[in-house]
């Protein structure tokens, strides 16, 4: 008991820069008074002591504003960071090296008794504030549920899982993912068509140029040569399995802790959909002011009534 005792003490001195004493986080952290009123209730529940573990447990929300029922089982150095509103369901299961925030919801959708109605956290999960975790099912070891995320289904291990309801996100260094292709579009695209969208009366030097770029040398300009598989397999993806997060970031430090769940490491699909639609919708656009300038030089009139896609504002729009 005391070792344990310790091992918590010593978990939120590394992970809370915010701590600067073991007297500091015996007095006055909420996280810390939870974890050792439910140790007192769950012994007291496996005991079959049921109404004095329960009482004993609501002695600790009162305390505490964290509410953890006696039959929940948590492994050891978890850190419950801030707390207030945190809610863990009677069978919801917390391995070692956990990390909660405020606000966090480990709830069920059944109302059966004697069911698995609550979640099953692996070792190292990050659960970021006011994240909603609710079913029966396993957030994978090292997984993180991003700030505000609601998961209804299983998250891999190592996974993020962000979004209402909750998608998985990928790294961005995993040169094995299906993904790959998604991600090496030109950079230089925006700019190439940004030369070729000159006003119709602009001469072959800027046009060629954007041309060359953005199509290749057997296709004509109505020629799309656009490949859509990368992008449906980005959509079609969003179930296991998937890439650990990345490391090494500013984020996340050494023990792979990361603050609030959110890991800069990681792409979104959607995002990286949006940017391909957006390259291609300017690739487009280029091959359009190549015609209109193909056809005036054969002496016909074009009236051009749209301004030319910025995609470079576009793709600015999307990151933000």
């Amino acid at each position: 008991m005391l070792n344990k005792l310790r091992e918590n003490i010593a978990c939120i001195l590394e992970r809370d820069p915010a701590a600067r004493s073991k007297l500091e986080v015996i007095t006055c952290y909420p996280g810390f008074h939870a974890i050792v009123v439910h140790g007192v209730a769950h012994r007291l529940w496996v005991a079959q002591w049921f109404w004095l573990g329960r009482f004993i447990s609501h002695l600790g929300r009162i305390l505490t504003g964290i509410e953890i029922h006696p039959g929940a089982t948590i492994g050891r150095r978890v850190f419950i960071d801030h707390g207030f509103g945190v809610v863990i369901g009677e069978t919801a299961e917390i391995g070692d090296d956990c990390t909660i925030y405020q606000g966090v919801t480990l709830g069920g959708t059944r109302l059966y008794k004697g069911a698995k109605r609550h979640p099953t956290l692996g070792k190292g999960v990050v659960v970021g504030a006011g994240a909603q975790v609710l079913g029966g099912f396993t957030v994978g070891d090292g997984a993180r549920i991003g700030s505000n995320a609601v998961v209804v289904k299983p998250v891999p291990a190592g996974a993020t899982a962000v979004g209402n309801p909750a998608r998985l996100i990928e790294a961005k260094n995993n040169s094995t993912e299906g993904a790959a292709p998604a991600e090496q579009a030109p950079a230089a695209r925006p700019q190439a068509n940004d030369a070729a969208r000159a006003a119709p009366g602009t001469q072959t030097a800027n046009t060629q140029t954007a041309s060359a770029q953005t199509a290749s040398p057997q296709l004509s300009p109505c020629d799309a040569g656009w490949d859509a598989a990368p992008l449906k397999a980005l959509l079609d993806k969003g179930a296991p399995p998937v890439s650990t997060t990345a490391t090494g970031d500013s984020a996340t430090d050494k023990t792979g802790f990361t603050a609030y769940a959110v890991d800069p490491g990681v792409g979104d699909p959607l995002v990286k959909v949006l940017h391909e639609l957006i390259n291609h919708a300017a690739a487009q656009d280029a091959r359009i002011a190549q015609l209109c300038q193909t056809i005036e030089a054969m002496g016909s009139q074009v009236k051009v009534q749209n301004a030319p896609l910025d995609a470079q504002r576009l793709n600015n729009l999307v990151d933000e």
